[in-house]
């Protein structure tokens, strides 16, 4: 695989004259760009791990770019600018509601072209570092010993020191150890840090209900 300059642009068009036009202009912009002329040519291809925009024209030989958006979203698809020159309504508001950036018809802007892949190479910065982050906070989590995952969830819901002891059946001071232990392993600056980690982990809460006071 070439070196790239740190993110790609996929361009897939089943005419040369559009691939060879854009891969030159994002090349004056200084982007990599790798062009192909169908979806199965761009399913088949290795790419690069970087942060990457796929620029897809919905009229292909094999299938069209709104089928090939469908497939790519079961898995990982970098985020798509759809490019054509037979555009309707009905087929840009599936393609926006399914994720795509933007819709451009042909002939398209130079300024609208890249403002688009822009937004789209941003759009997969952030979701790649979210990836990363989330990434990590589950090998902090995997740390853990099987107490300190079952005691987790149950601070991080709001329960009192003594109400979490109690639901595990432990002494009090040894949930605080645990929680020490817990706050540490998982790089926890305040306990707020700690409930918004366990949140971004979709950890299972423990609630308890709600004291019933006597009609008076």
């Amino acid at each position: 695989m070439a070196e790239t300059r740190g993110h790609i642009v996929f361009v897939v068009d089943d005419d040369p004259r559009i691939c060879e036009a854009l891969a030159t202009l994002l090349s004056s912009h200084d982007m990599e760009a790798m062009t192909f002329g169908s979806a199965a040519e761009y399913l088949a291809a290795a790419k690069p791990d970087v942060p990457a925009c796929l620029v897809l024209d919905v009229q292909l030989p094999d299938i069209n770019g709104l089928e090939l958006q469908s497939q790519l979203e079961q898995g990982s698809c970098p985020p798509i600018v759809f490019i054509t020159g037979h555009g309707d309504l009905p087929s840009s508001v599936r393609a926006i509601k399914a994720g795509a950036v933007d819709f451009l018809a042909k002939p398209f802007k130079e300024e609208d072209l890249m403002r688009a892949i822009d937004a789209a190479l941003a759009q997969s910065r952030e979701s790649r570092q979210k990836g990363a982050d989330q990434a990590d906070l589950r090998q902090r989590l995997a740390s853990l010993t099987p107490r300190e995952r079952e005691v987790l969830p149950l601070i991080a819901s709001g329960l009192l020191n003594k109400q979490a002891a109690a639901d595990l059946g432990i002494s009090e001071v040894t949930l605080q150890i645990h929680r020490g232990k817990i706050m540490k392993k998982m790089g926890a600056g305040s306990f707020a840090e700690l409930v918004r980690m366990a949140a971004a982990l979709e950890l299972p809460v423990s609630r308890r209900p709600e004291p019933r006071w006597p009609a008076r």
